[in-house]
């Protein structure tokens, strides 16, 4: 045993063992994580095990499939920024309202993604008939989660807790032209207070700007709209001129801003039967929303950059 300076002999040294590089984990996102829950989903959907509400929405679908194309874009083409998230409930049944605009109603998916991705809910956006008539998008949209514009289907929704998306303007906003970009039509006949009033729930006022100059509709073919059986057909700069390259959305700069929530204290259900109620809150909420568009139209700038 040889003595050391420091009063320990060398059999008190413990020998370094030189350790092994640790191997490393696979990475979660990497190639062969993906791979596997690609096959883990065609498995569970050859197999049926999924499931779908009684509304037909399939959220396994929705969140691995659909939202994913949406999301591109969400952030690369129309680099969508969002304001005002907090407004939006973290949890229990809520109306958003929004603005609608587009030509095409693109502006609901946009809007899907930003209350997804941001206030991390899902969103059930209520559709006009037309849409469930067709038959590859009516399918698609029970699967995202999207229903008839129906009092019924949105009083179940919203009592089952859910945030609800309306579009009061329905065609008249959507299909409206681009000289009157940004100003709010006619919120029919207030269907949605009357539902809110019965289920207690607040209206979260919504702006969104972007939407009107992806397809700016400067004209429209009415006699082919009739024939076809569709509210309008629109004639912009690029479509029916360029054919199907037509139909590429313009890549404008979009703002989703959600207001501060409209809560139905002090009103009851029986107020939903009172058309004078009824009236006063359809007409509030829209020049709510309206003032919401107009300032986030400032905050957004030019459509473009």
């Amino acid at each position: 045993m040889n003595a050391r300076r420091d009063g320990r002999s060398d059999d008190d040294i413990a020998p370094v063992i030189p350790l092994k590089p640790e191997a490393r984990a696979p990475e979660r996102d990497g190639p062969a994580a993906r791979i596997a829950s690609g096959l883990g989903f065609l498995r569970r959907r050859l197999a049926g095990a999924y499931e779908v509400d009684e509304f037909g929405f399939d959220p396994e679908l929705t969140e691995t499939v659909l939202m994913p194309i949406v999301r591109t874009v969400y952030e690369h083409w129309f680099r969508v920024e969002v304001r005002g998230v907090g407004n939006v409930p973290e949890s229990g049944g809520a109306l958003i309202v929004g603005n609608h605009s587009g030509t095409l109603p693109v502006d609901g998916l946009m809007l899907q993604i930003a209350v997804h991705d941001e206030a991390h809910r899902d969103l059930r956006l209520l559709g006009a008939d037309l849409v469930y008539q067709l038959p590859v998008l009516g399918h698609l949209s029970r699967k995202a989660g999207h229903t008839l514009a129906h009092p019924a289907d949105a009083a179940r929704l919203l009592g089952k807790g859910e945030l609800v998306g309306v579009f009061p303007e329905g065609f008249k906003g959507v299909g409206k032209p681009f000289r009157d970009r940004y100003r709010l039509q006619r919120f029919g006949r207030g269907g949605f207070v009357e539902t809110a009033l019965r289920a207690g729930a607040p209206i979260i006022p919504c702006a969104i700007v972007g939407a009107e100059e992806i397809y700016p509709k400067i004209a429209e073919l009415r006699t082919l709209a009739r024939a076809l059986g569709l509210p309008y057909f629109p004639l912009t700069p690029t479509f029916p001129l360029l054919g199907g390259l037509g139909l590429v959305p313009l890549p404008s700069k979009w703002l989703i801003r959600f207001g501060e929530p409209m809560p139905m204290e002090g009103y009851g259900p029986e107020d939903a039967d009172d058309p004078m109620t009824v009236f006063d809150l359809t007409d509030h909420v829209r020049e709510t929303v309206q003032q919401l568009v107009y300032d986030t139209l400032l905050e957004r700038g030019p459509a473009f950059f």
